[in-house]
């Protein structure tokens, strides 16, 4: 049985405590993960703080060219990554070359940080005085990431902090951790040094060993809301900067001037893709007026046709969930839905796979007439469910979404310039599709939506990563010239 290893400054270190890491195609324990608590978490913080010292008087060329060593090796290895990422996680390979594919893109953009941290100068702000400012790394921060994304999320945060000068601690989820240590040996061929980036494994222990550790200056998490809430609270206690992304319920309004094959096909897409697993997932549909009827056929056609399988077989579309717990979370959702008054159009409870019985599989699911009463609207499912909510214009299908805790993503299906920029301004949602039912910002914007999706105000990756990473000096200089007498006022300076 393989035993997958922290990595901390440069090598491999196991611990006691370990916990089991399946194949969800199978059902079957496929590895057992170490799980570190405080003395690992101190022990990469050791090594962290120590590898601060000379990173963060690196030049700025010299982590560039990290970064870039590090794309090519991304690339040259996306084959390999994504085989460890579907072996643990279940989604398809082609989904988890996707996901590194979008994590690449946030090195893509710190390979041009000169230009981003360049700062500003102000001549002769008042006589013989200048201003310049400039920005510097915090030190060691740590990141605490999902199991639906376990490549990409970690790329959000780690390029954007180590390019800027800081040291980084990933705390990995412990369902799919392979991915983690596979690309702490890609930053060692690219040339990091050693304690610039560390991993630790772990659960709660190791969590809140970081919330509280005082070498530890900011902490990034994505993650459900509640956790969320519980890692803002306590790393603001203990005096870090926080990012803590949370959970979503994300609508997608489809009016009836939609080209409604278009739209139901992409939000298809969007709500079984990954198997749901998503916070940027299309868990709601509202079929406004007239589109309704019509966009429930076109969608229950398709949902019948999306193929369910392991995720290494081709032409799989859909993989099975994480774990057991998950699939008989997300099948009791369905039932509990059908007994509130939903109409189940498609049940994808019960599917068993030949040849992977024991998998952790669950076929798509559409429930029709939900109402914003149910659970299966209420709560976030994080599973291929796909919830049908009735409208009658689109103001209504405005007010619904803005009345929901949640403000992650939105999409609006219509051919109507109007509509959509009468959507786009009145909704209270962080990150908008027209069209688009994933809207998942490029590396160059940030990430982060609204409401109790977004714990705090640091989204993520893009210039507002940056900021997070980063803190700001002014410096005011004068250089009188040597025989030059200047008088000191004992007034508040002013530029006159």
């Amino acid at each position: 049985m393989n035993t997958i290893p922290h990595w901390i400054n440069g090598a491999e270190v196991t611990s006691e405590t370990t916990a089991p890491v399946f194949n969800p195609a199978t059902g079957a324990e496929q590895a057992r993960v170490v799980l570190g608590a405080a003395s690992e978490i101190d022990a990469a913080v050791q090594a962290a703080s120590t590898a601060f010292e000379s990173w963060q008087d690196s030049s700025l060329s010299q982590r560039v060219q990290v970064m870039f060593n590090f794309r090519q090796l991304l690339v040259d290895h996306e084959e390999e990554l994504g085989r460890i990422i579907s072996a643990e996680h279940g989604k398809t390979i082609d989904d988890a070359r996707g996901e590194i594919t979008r994590g690449r893109e946030v090195v893509e953009y710190v390979c041009g940080l000169g230009d981003v941290l360049k700062g500003s100068f102000s001549d002769q702000v008042s006589r013989g005085v200048d201003v310049h400012n400039f920005r510097q790394p915090l030190g060691v921060v740590a990141g605490i990431t999902p199991f639906n994304f376990p490549a990409m999320v970690p790329l959000w945060m780690h390029p954007v902090a180590i390019a800027t000068g800081n040291t980084f601690i990933l705390k990995p989820s412990e369902r799919d951790p392979s991915a983690a240590n596979f690309v702490a040996e890609l930053y060692k061929k690219a040339g990091l040094p050693d304690g610039v980036f560390n991993v630790v494994h772990g659960g709660k222990d190791a969590v809140d060993a970081i919330l509280t550790h005082p070498g530890i200056e900011a902490v990034s998490f994505v993650g459900s809301t509640p956790i969320a809430k519980y890692v803002h609270e306590q790393a603001t206690a203990h005096g870090k900067r926080v990012q803590a992304l949370g959970g979503a319920k994300n609508h997608a309004v489809v009016l009836p001037d939609a080209d409604l094959e278009f739209a139901a096909n992409h939000i298809t897409a969007g709500a079984y893709g990954s198997a749901g697993e998503r916070c940027m997932a299309v868990s709601v549909a509202v079929a406004v007026g007239d589109a309704a009827d019509s966009l429930v056929e076109i969608l229950t056609r398709k949902a019948n046709e999306v193929k369910v399988g392991p995720g290494d077989q081709p032409g799989t579309e859909m993989g099975p969930l994480v774990t057991k717990a998950a699939q008989e979370r997300v099948e009791n959702a369905v039932t509990a839905a059908h007994a509130q008054g939903a109409t189940v159009v498609v049940d994808g409870r019960g599917l068993k796979i030949e040849g992977h019985e024991d998998g952790f599989f669950t076929g798509p699911s559409l429930l029709d007439h939900v109402t914003t009463e149910m659970d299966a609207y209420k709560e976030e499912l994080f599973g291929p469910v796909l919830a049908i909510v009735r409208a009658d214009s689109l103001d209504q299908a405005i007010d619904l979404i803005n009345a929901n805790p949640y403000g992650n993503g939105t999409a609006l299906f219509t051919g109507s310039g109007e509509a959509a920029r009468r959507f786009q301004r009145r909704i209270k949602v962080g990150m908008i599709g027209i069209n688009v039912p994933v809207p998942v910002p490029m590396s160059y914007y940030s990430f982060g939506g609204w409401k109790d999706s977004l714990i705090g105000d640091s989204p993520i990756h893009g210039p507002e990563g940056v900021r997070f990473y980063t803190r700001p000096k002014v410096v005011t200089t004068r250089w009188p010239e040597p025989k030059q007498q200047v008088t000191a006022g004992f007034n508040f300076p002013t530029s006159n």
